[in-house]
């Protein structure tokens, strides 16, 4: 049966960290709920811890293995498959991926100059001492790595700040021009480090969904990072992948699927 508690932490992470430690659970077997943010007051004082709700699923006998995360799926028979869901891909919020030649942008390139303008405003306006570094790819899009102090502040919780900047930076760089470009920012190599750890989350998902013979459902996940889960389980047999819900609340399922990929 399910059980839903709630936990609380000085942020969402810590939250989610002190309920895997009491349940004695993997992230994998639970599914989050974000019921408050942290807020942290003015100059530290007043400020409310984040509050999560966190539900798994309770075995019935003691030696019962636990069940997955929630929103289980039957798996489909061979002889009738459920049809996935379509994955949306939102070109705009889909950047490129970290792989690829990059070189630096050439001397006198518009674009690449707006970027830096514009990067340079925001970050000073953040009180970050950092510095935009902008190169492209044989396909046209732009890289951007900043480098600086203080870079935890520009990335964020999981990488948020640092998907609105580059989503900010794209809107300032693409208004009014014909020819839309992308424009991927990082900073100390968070995009390369996030992609691996989905990648491999992936993986031990979709090997304990082949064990269990039946489907898991992940968090909530945005456009790109959605994209990393099915891309790196497009070859696995008998597994599938598809999304559910609207956004913010967009999760992709993991599914069992007797003859996928064969």
């Amino acid at each position: 049966m399910q059980k839903s508690l709630e936990f609380t932490g000085k942020n969402e992470d810590a939250a989610i960290a002190a309920a895997l430690e009491k349940l004695g659970l993997s992230r994998e077997d639970v599914s989050v709920e974000v019921l408050e943010l942290a807020k942290p007051g003015f100059l530290g004082i007043g400020g409310t811890p984040a509050k999560v709700k966190v539900t798994f699923e309770a075995p019935d006998e003691p030696e019962e293995i636990p069940a997955p995360v929630a929103e289980e799926k039957p798996a489909p028979t061979a002889e009738k498959k459920a049809a996935p869901a379509v994955e949306e891909k939102d070109e705009e919020s889909i950047p490129v991926r970290t792989s690829g030649n990059y070189t630096a942008a050439p001397a006198g390139d518009e674009k690449a100059q707006r970027i830096v303008e514009f990067l340079t405003g925001l970050l000073e306006h953040m009180e970050v001492e950092a510095v935009p570094q902008v190169s492209l790819d044989e396909e046209g899009n732009y890289l951007v790595e900043l480098e600086g102090k203080g870079l935890g502040q520009v990335i964020g919780h999981r990488g948020e700040t640092l998907d609105a900047i580059q989503q900010l930076t794209g809107y300032a760089v693409n208004k009014g021009e014909s020819k839309r470009c992308r424009i991927r920012i990082d900073a100390e190599g968070y995009r390369a480090k996030r992609e691996e750890s989905l990648e491999k989350m992936a993986n031990r998902v979709a090997d304990k969904v082949l064990r269990l013979r039946r489907n898991m459902t992940l968090e909530p996940m945005n456009a790109y990072e959605r994209h990393v889960i099915h891309t790196a389980l497009q070859g696995r047999e008998d597994i599938t992948t598809y999304s559910i819900g609207a956004e913010p609340n967009r999760r992709t399922v993991v599914a069992y699927s007797p003859g996928e990929n064969r």
